[in-house]
C-alpha cells in the first residue's frame, strides 16, 4: 500500500499550489501618475535647493518691487502692493514651470527614464505625474507670495473666494505652460541648457507684461505685444478674480495661451519620449 506522501508531484500540482486564487490587476492610469507625482515630491527632500525658487525668489521679489517702486508708481507701497501681488503670483509660478523640465532632463542623463520605459505602466505616467506632483510647487510658491502680501498690506476684496479661483488658475496656466519645457528636456543634453533656453523664453513673458506696471505707458508696439502675452492675460484674470470683478471672457483668455502650448507640444513631447532609445 503506497503512502499519499510518496505520490510524485506533477506540474499541475505546483501550478495548483503556486498560482493565487485571484491575481491583483495592475494599477491604472491615475495610480501610476499618482506614484510619480509622489516621486517627484520626493526629490525635493533630497535636492533642498530646488526650494530656492520656491521660497526665496518670490519673496525678494515682492519686497524688493513694492518697496523700491511702490512711491513712484502708486503714491505708496501699500497702494502699489494691491496691483503689484497678483502679478507677482503669475511670475512665480511661471518661474516655477521650468523645473518641470529640468528634473525631467535630469531623470534622461541619468537613464531613469530608460527604465520607466521597460516596465508595464501607463506610457505618459512619468511625464504627466512629474506635471502634478509640480502642481504642489505651484502652490506653495503661490501661498508664499500670498502671505508675504498680506504682511505687506494686500488685502482681496473678493476674500477667500478670489484665492482661491486664482490658485486654480495659476495651477491649470503652469501644467499647461510647462509642456513647453517638457518639449526642450527631451531635446536638449543637460539640465543646465534646459534652464538658459526656459529663461530667454519667460524674461520677456514676464517682464514685457502688465506685471509691474500699466501698459497704457508704453509704446504702441509694446502694447500691442502685451495684448496677447499670455503672462498679462493671466495677469489681468487674476487681479479680476482677487478684486470680484472677473468675467468669464478674461479667465477663458487667460487659458488660451496654455490651452494652445497644451495642443501643440503635449502630443510633441510624448513622441520625442516614445522614440527615446
Amino acid at each position: 500500500m503506497t503512502d499519499s506522501s510518496d505520490r510524485l508531484v506533477t506540474g499541475a500540482d505546483l501550478a495548483r499550489v503556486l498560482a493565487p486564487a485571484r491575481r491583483p490587476s495592475p494599477p491604472g492610469g491615475l495610480a501610476n501618475v499618482l506614484t510619480f507625482g509622489w516621486r517627484a515630491l520626493l526629490k525635493v527632500k533630497h535636492m533642498p535647493e530646488q526650494l530656492f525658487d520656491v521660497i526665496v525668489t518670490p519673496v525678494m521679489f515682492t519686497v524688493m518691487f513694492t518697496y523700491l517702486f511702490g512711491g513712484a508708481l502708486a503714491g505708496s507701497p501699500d497702494a502699489y502692493i494691491q496691483f503689484l501681488l497678483p502679478g507677482i503670483l503669475a511670475q512665480t509660478v511661471s518661474f516655477t514651470t521650468i523645473y518641470t523640465g529640468f528634473t525631467l532632463n535630469s531623470d534622461i542623463g541619468k537613464g531613469v527614464f530608460d527604465r520607466f520605459r521597460s516596465i508595464p505602466i501607463w506610457r505618459p505616467a512619468p511625464v504627466v505625474g512629474a506635471m502634478a506632483g509640480d502642481t504642489v510647487r505651484y502652490t506653495i510658491s503661490s501661498l508664499i507670495v500670498l502671505v508675504i502680501g498680506f504682511v505687506l498690506g494686500f488685502r482681496p476684496e473678493a476674500g477667500a473666494v478670489g484665492i482661491v479661483g486664482a490658485l486654480i488658475l495659476l495651477n491649470l496656466f503652469g501644467v499647461g505652460m510647462s509642456w513647453i519645457f517638457v518639449v526642450l528636456a527631451m531635446i536638449v543634453r543637460t539640465p543646465s541648457v534646459v534652464m538658459t533656453m526656459s529663461w530667454l523664453v519667460l524674461m520677456p513673458l514676464t517682464f514685457a507684461s502688465n506685471i509691474y506696471v500699466d501698459p497704457a505707458t508704453m509704446p504702441g508696439w509694446l502694447q500691442a505685444f502685451v495684448a496677447v502675452n499670455p503672462v498679462a492675460l493671466l495677469v489681468t484674470a487674476i487681479r479680476e478674480l482677487m478684486s470680484g470683478t472677473a468675467t468669464a471672457s478674461a479667465i477663458l483668455a487667460a487659458l488660451i495661451g496654455p490651452a494652445v502650448v497644451t495642443a501643440i507640444c503635449a502630443p510633441i513631447a510624448m513622441a520625442l519620449y516614445a522614440r527615446r532609445r
